[in-house]
This record gives structure tokens, C-alpha cells and sequence, in this order.
């Protein structure tokens, strides 16, 4: 590990990015419509670059802070970065004929703002100040925002940037006054100061809880908790698709990564304090979740809220870190970890079979699209029955090893009605999962809705091993579960 005030060959990814996004930009610009596809090329290859370069670093042992502490670069990041640059890799390749076909493309704007979403992905992930993490939250944020207004020919699309926006403002205020509280009463802004204030003892107790009930609820609106949760079924359904997967998918590791990087290193000595607000928002989003889907038609709606409701599990995973003697569990964070890395896998192949199936003119947005979808594409109707399987938790899918290492560590600190509450939440949520299946397998077609283009293509091939991964996973789940040990193990400071 080794500390400078500017080390930039730690920050070489973010560094990176930011070059290749404004090039990218000042080339759409400068280029004819005609070869716009070659920013869409120029987009994939940066990914693969950013990826080679964080494997690079990681791999060498790479590490440490600078710019004064408000970056560091350790193995959480390296793996979350990682994570990152893959989901929106392949959420660039399931989205493209998608975004062709309804001209999205054509100003231009697409790629860069995707990059520099993901360039303040990056910065949260690498984040250890309050200053760096909300700079980093603002970029993604705005990049998003703009992101589901692209199509300014759509009104719905255009209302849900407004509700996003305007409740994101809200979310960041409330976060910003917390970050402003916290600093008033340890006189640090950079976690590990911050920690240290909290442990000796020398912080303002009142100032101190009532910031980090401020930060919480900032940090629930990121992630889609229960009672932050009102933008995600409206930007979810109203957002086109390729953007709402663009939204669901690699954000959500960025918002992990601040949560960690926040309660546990930073405000970890008030566990007590912010852990029953991590309990009423994990029973609430596990409960209006599944609940609230059931009664769902549209199929991204209801999705939306099985995301509120595997929010609700992440959770589990954030408040079982310190059992009632006050023992730290680091395995209760590597569970946390796992099951956001296995719901963005899973997530990114749900919504890309949506873009697989809609068409120019059509999109394949409601349950009712998906009837006999097993009549006009066996292999999509299997896909679909593996997705919906392994959200809902039923072995051997990843997504039931996701949930029983969550449930071990709830379990393990002593929460065991709380574990025996999220089982009868997930069977209430079983119950909409089974319902697509049940339409997919045995419901008639329904007439005007055209058939899914069965040939074989790059997209396809992705697809296919994202759902291999699924399976694999789900029966070898040892691997990526002590790596989340490890690396927790070996980033967070308690």
C-alpha cells in the first residue's frame, strides 16, 4: 500500500474514461450520421481497455490512497470497477439494435453520457470522503437523468426524467445536509478521520445520529429502499428499456460501494444507531416489494419492484455486520456483496431478453406480450424460466445461494425473526415470478404481437453465456463467495 498526495497512476482508470468519453464526444460531433456506429465501437473498446487496466492493477497489488485521502484504490474497488465495466459492456451490446431501431443514437449523446455514468460509478466506488462520494453520486446522477429523457419525442419518457430528477434532488439534499452534520461533529470529511473522531470518543452524539439518519436516507434513495422507492417503478416503466437496464444494473454496485464505504468504515462506531433504520428499511422494501408486484401487468413494473424487494435482502446483509455482543462479521458484508454482483447478472439478462424481443414499433413491455412465448422461441421461453427461477430463489440457480448466505448471516448475528420474515416474503414474491412462467409456457400468443428474431447473433451469444453464468454459479456459487471475503477482508477497515 502506498500513500501520495497525487498519485495518478492509481486514478489511471478514471483518468482514462474521462479522456476517452470527451473524445468519443468531440468525434460524434465532428462525424456524419452514417458513422456514428463507430462511437458505439469506440464505446466497447474503451470498456475492454478500462477492464484490462483495472485487472492489471488489482493483479499487481496495486493499492493505496491519494489527493489527500479522497481516493483510495484497494481490492473492493478493483472488483466493483471490474463488475462495472462488464455490465455496462454487455448492456451496450443487448441495447444496440434497440437503440438503432428508435433512432436514439442519432444526436449522439448516448455513449458519452453512458461512460460518464460510469465514470461516477467509478469515482463512488473509489471514494473514501464524503466530498468525493457525493461528487461522484451528482455525475452518475445527472448523466442518468438525461439518459431517460433521451427520447424527447416520448412523453412518458419525459415525465419520468422530471419524477427522477426532482426526487434525485430531493435524495441528494438530504444526503448533502448529513454530510454537513456528520462534519460538524467530527471536523472531518475523509471516513478514516471521521472513524477515528467516532472511536475516541470526541463526537457530537446528537449532531452525529440525526447526520447519519440524513446519510441513510440519502443512501436508501440510491438504492431503491422502501419509503425512497417512489422513482423506480416510474422510471423503470418509463424510461426506454435499454436505458431502464442501463439504470438497474451498474449503479447498483456504485451504490453498495458508498453504503459500505459510509457505514462501515465511516460511521461503523454508530452501528447501533443506523442499524435498526437498516432493519425498517429492509422489512418495508421486502414486504411493499413482493406485495406490490403481484399486482403488476407491465413486465418492467413489476420487475421495478422485485428490485425494491432484493434491496430489502441486500440489506439483511448490511445490518447483520455487527451482531448484538458488538462482534464485526465481515461474511455478513461478502454476502451483501455476492448478492448484488448475482442480482445485476441476472438483471442484466431479464431486461436484455426485453430488447431481444421488441421490435421497431413494438415494445415488449407487458406480461401479457410474453404469452406463448415458448410456442415462438423454445430456447427464450427457457431463458426466461431460468431468469424468473433464480430471482425468485429456487435451487440450484445463483439466486438461491444469493439468498441462503444472505439468511446464514442474518442467522448468525441473532436476527432470526428477521430471517424467518424474508423466507415468507420471498414466498409471497414467488408467486408473480411463477406467473410469467406460467404465461410463457402455457397461455395462447397474442395476436398483433410479432414473433422474436430466433437467429443467431453476437447479442444472442452473450445472452447465452449470461445465462450460463446463472447456472453455474447457482451450482458452484465457492469461488465468487470467497473472493467477496477476500476482498472484503481486505478493503474495509472497521
Amino acid at each position: 500500500m502506498m500513500e501520495n498526495q497525487f498519485n495518478f497512476a492509481l486514478a489511471a482508470p478514471e483518468i482514462i474514461l474521462a479522456i476517452m468519453a470527451m473524445g468519443i464526444l468531440v468525434y460524434d460531433a465532428l462525424s456524419h450520421e452514417a458513422s456514428r456506429k463507430t462511437t458505439y465501437v469506440f464505446s466497447l473498446c474503451a470498456l475492454i481497455i478500462l477492464t484490462v487496466v483495472s485487472l492489471m492493477q488489482w493483479n499487481s497489488g496495486i493499492g493505496g490512497t491519494t489527493f489527500y485521502g479522497m481516493y483510495v484504490a484497494d481490492p473492493l474497488a478493483h472488483f466493483l470497477k471490474i463488475a462495472s465495466y462488464l455490465a455496462v459492456l454487455v448492456t451496450l451490446i443487448y441495447s444496440r439494435q434497440y437503440v438503432v431501431d428508435r433512432d436514439m443514437s442519432k444526436s449522439g449523446e448516448l455513449y458519452p453520457l453512458t461512460l460518464c455514468a460510469l465514470l461516477g460509478q467509478m469515482v463512488m466506488i473509489s471514494a473514501s470522503s464524503m466530498l468525493t462520494i457525493y461528487l461522484g453520486l451528482e455525475l452518475m446522477s445527472l448523466a442518468l437523468y438525461t439518459m431517460v429523457a433521451l427520447r424527447r419525442d416520448s412523453l412518458v419518457a419525459t415525465e419520468s426524467a422530471m419524477k427522477y430528477f426532482v426526487l434525485g434532488a430531493l435524495a441528494s439534499g438530504f444526503m448533502l445536509y448529513g454530510i454537513s452534520m456528520v462534519y460538524g461533529a467530527t471536523g472531518h470529511v475523509d471516513l478514516a478521520g471521521v472513524m477515528q473522531v467516532i472511536r475516541s470518543g470526541q463526537a457530537g452524539e446528537m449532531t452525529l445520529v440525526l447526520g447519519t439518519v440524513f446519510v441513510v436516507a440519502g443512501l436508501a434513495f440510491k438504492l431503491g429502499a422502501v419509503p425512497f422507492h417512489m422513482w423506480i417503478p416510474d422510471v423503470y416503466q418509463g424510461a426506454p428499456t435499454a436505458i431502464t437496464l442501463t439504470i438497474g444494473a451498474a449503479p447498483k454496485l456504485a451504490a453498495l460501494a458508498i453504503t459500505l464505504r459510509l457505514l462501515i468504515e465511516g460511521l461503523n462506531g454508530v452501528a447501533l444507531s443506523w442499524q435498526p433504520m437498516l432493519i425498517i428499511l429492509a422489512v418495508l422494501s421486502l414486504a411493499i416489494g413482493n406485495l406490490t408486484a403481484i399486482m403488476q401487468t407491465n413486465f418492467k413494473r413489476m420487475l421495478a419492484y422485485s428490485t425494491i424487494s432484493h434491496v430489502g435482502f441486500v440489506l439483511l446483509g448490511l445490518l447483520s455486520g455487527v451482531a448484538a455482543n458488538g462482534t464485526v462479521m465481515s461474511g455478513a458484508y461478502a454476502s451483501s456483496l455476492f448478492y448484488i454482483v448475482t442480482y445485476v447478472l441476472t438483471t442484466l439478462a431479464s431486461f436484455g431478453l426485453v430488447l431481444l424481443m421488441s421490435r421497431q414499433g413494438f415494445e415488449c413491455e407487458n406480461i401479457d406480450d410474453l404469452k406463448g412465448l415458448n410456442q415462438r422461441s423454445p430456447l427464450m421461453a427457457f431463458g426466461m424460466l431460468l431468469l424468473m427461477f433464480s430471482l425468485a430463489g429456487i435451487p440450484p440457480l445463483v439466486g438461491f445461494h444469493a439468498k441462503l448466505v444472505v439468511l446464514q448471516a442474518v442467522v448468525s448475528a441473532g436476527h432470526v425473526w428477521l430471517a424467518i420474515y424474508a423466507v415468507l416474503c420471498s414466498l409471497i414474491g414467488a408467486f408473480y415470478y411463477l406467473r410469467v412462467v406460467k404465461v410463457v409456457y402455457f397461455d395462447e400468443p397474442v395476436q398483433g404481437v410479432p414473433a422474436p428474431d430466433t437467429t443467431w447473433s453476437f447479442r444472442s451469444g452473450v445472452m447465452s453465456v449470461n445465462g450460463l453464468l446463472i447456472i453455474v454459479l447457482g451450482i458452484l456459487p465457492g469461488g465468487l463467495m470467497t473472493l467477496c471475503v477476500q476482498v472484503i477482508d481486505a478493503s474495509l477497515k472497521f
